[in-house]
């Protein structure tokens, strides 16, 4: 079995265990039910599943070289990281995805990608259907810093829904004045309730705030796996009594 995590990592702040701790309790199993989700009518539709448009690679700018195909995107590997044109802050954020149904790899290394909100801020694309991994990198992890209340993948190649309630920290010049906080839902289940963030994602590294602006591009990741991506929109948060 491959390596499930390190050893050699520092204590997540706030926990007993380290950053990727193989030791740490893998999530428990839920079995998701079925169906997903259209846009609704006040949403920003940022993929409808006809072409690339409004996305762009993230190394250069150029455009978006990753591959569509019958309603869908799929990572087209060593192209790299793709991102939106359009920049969102608050928002709902709604995408489905699917993880290569014919299964390579295993732990980290089977159906990987992420979903980078702002651009840095990770909730991960796994495909953990029986596959274990460290639990801070299991699919739906705020990557390296919170693993999933549950584990609710479904079988490698079947369609699996995100929806994202994000909320973006607050700066006052070099100051963080309120972290960034996220709920998220994997086929329609909680998996992260109001979560306060530690700061953007690291690698085996503790995370750490620095102030950015209010809005950012949406980024998807190449790992190198075949994963695909549709539905994909957004609606901005915003207070009561606003229009």
């Amino acid at each position: 079995m491959a390596n499930l995590g390190y050893d050699d990592t520092p204590v997540i702040p706030g926990s007993v265990y380290k950053v990727h701790d193989g030791t740490r309790p893998q999530p428990r199993v839920v079995t998701p039910g079925a169906a997903c989700a259209g846009a609704p009518s006040d949403a920003v539709v940022l993929f409808d599943g006809t072409g690339l448009a409004g996305w762009v690679s993230v190394s250069d700018g150029a455009p978006a070289r990753w591959k569509v195909e019958d309603g869908y995107l799929e990572v087209v590997p060593s192209t790299g990281d793709i991102q939106t044109t359009a920049l969102l802050g608050d928002c709902q954020l709604h995408l489905e995805m699917a993880t290569p149904a014919v299964v390579k790899g295993e732990s980290q290394g089977r159906g990987n990608s992420g979903i980078f909100l702002m651009g840095r801020y990770e909730i991960q694309v796994l495909d953990c259907y029986q596959n274990p991994t460290y639990p801070d990198g299991t699919i739906g992890a705020i990557y390296g810093q919170y693993p999933p209340l549950v584990n609710a993948c479904r079988q490698p190649g079947e369609w699996q829904t995100y929806d994202i309630i994000w909320e973006a920290p607050q700066f006052a010049g070099e100051a963080l004045v309120k972290p960034a906080r996220v709920t998220v839902l994997l086929n329609t289940i909680v998996i992260h309730h109001a979560q306060e963030l530690q700061g953007p994602t690291q690698h085996r590294q503790l995370a750490s705030y620095a102030p950015h602006d209010d809005a950012l591009p949406l980024r998807l990741q190449d790992h190198g796996d075949l994963v695909r991506f549709r539905n994909i929109w957004y609606r901005p948060l915003t207070g009561y009594d606003q229009g």
